[in-house]
């Protein structure tokens, strides 16, 4: 059946469709033939014990679902991004006849707070950060608000991304006391790039090189435009952090899991080493195996690889499905 609306969209009967499925813990195969779109956007999924069901899925499990190859996707550009920047770095101290269009090398973490410092105090508009970990330093958060503050008072907003785990961090709470609520919106995140700042959409600053002791200075329009494309994605995934994050519970154990321990879950699954894994939740090796050993405890695991088969077979790894309920 053709529809008159995109790929990505849902009609009216698929709506009524929906709200009947959810009504009736299900619909039948042949009812669909009205609203493939449902289908489409993974809002259903066939019954395991009747073929000719079909049974509804929660719209936040059918969203994940669908948005996890663009996340894909945006980790591998943004990898890319970092390649390409490592390979042209030699080139990025020869001259430009247009200021507007440079990347500038940065060398040494005092010129790098300087250039910082120095849009900051000159911003007017907005200033977006994303920043990996979720142990951020008194230092690094009192230098970060005399940036913000002195963004905030030329008329700036801010717009900070973190990974889950700085929820728990006591200098980014008294941070976010000091600065108005009204111009600070701060999300979280499960995994996010590497440490990305722009700076009313003209300025952009990235890493690059591992230690984050060189930088690179971004003016060309269209590279600035691009990193501002991926940090909207980023945010739109992320949850604002006055929102608290679904916790989720395995079949059948009673200790809930929290979202920090389903996104390790789901890299241990994935073969992630326990070192690679703290790097990427932005947390340190000995939290991480602390969060690994609660995993085992909760679903009664007798070694790590008897933790990974019920992992799987717990459904907290799986995006698809709905949050299992406890026994």
């Amino acid at each position: 059946m053709t529809h008159p609306h995109g790929d990505r969209e849902l009609c009216d009967e698929a709506v009524r469709l929906y709200t009947e499925a959810l009504r009736n813990d299900g619909l039948d195969r042949d009812e669909l033939t009205a609203a493939p779109c449902l289908m489409d956007m993974a809002l259903l999924h066939p019954d395991p014990m009747d073929a000719e069901r079909l049974r509804p899925v929660p719209p936040s499990a059918a969203l994940a679902h669908l948005l996890l190859p663009i996340t894909r996707e945006i980790h591998e550009r943004v990898r890319l991004t970092a390649v390409l920047a490592d390979s042209l770095a030699p080139l990025m101290t020869v001259p430009s006849g247009d200021p507007n269009l440079s990347i500038t090398v940065l060398e040494g973490t005092p010129l790098i707070k300087s250039v910082l410092k120095e849009a900051a105090a000159h911003a007017t508009s907005e200033i977006l950060t994303a920043q990996p970990g979720g142990n951020r330093s008194r230092s690094s958060l009192v230098q970060g608000l005399n940036n913000s503050l002195a963004a905030i008072e030329r008329g700036a907003r801010l717009r900070h991304i973190y990974q889950h785990p700085a929820r728990y961090n006591a200098h980014l709470r008294d941070y976010m006391t000091r600065v108005p609520a009204d111009r600070l919106e701060v999300r979280t995140v499960e995994q996010t790039v590497e440490r990305l700042i722009i700076v009313d959409r003209e300025l952009a600053l990235i890493p690059a090189n591992a230690k984050r002791t060189t930088a690179l200075e971004i003016r060309h329009p269209a590279l600035v435009t691009y990193l501002v494309q991926v940090y909207e994605v980023l945010w739109a995934h992320g949850t604002p952090l006055t929102e608290h994050l679904p916790a989720t519970s395995p079949r059948t154990p009673v200790t809930r899991v929290t979202p920090v321990q389903q996104s390790i879950a789901r890299l241990l699954v994935e073969g992630t080493t326990d070192e690679a894994v703290a790097r990427r939740m932005g947390i340190s090796v000995r939290t991480c195996r602390s969060h690994i050993a609660k995993l085992m405890q909760a679903l009664d695991a007798s070694s790590r690889t008897h933790l990974g088969a019920l992992l799987i077979q717990s459904g907290l790894t799986d995006p698809q499905k709905p949050p299992p309920k406890v026994r």
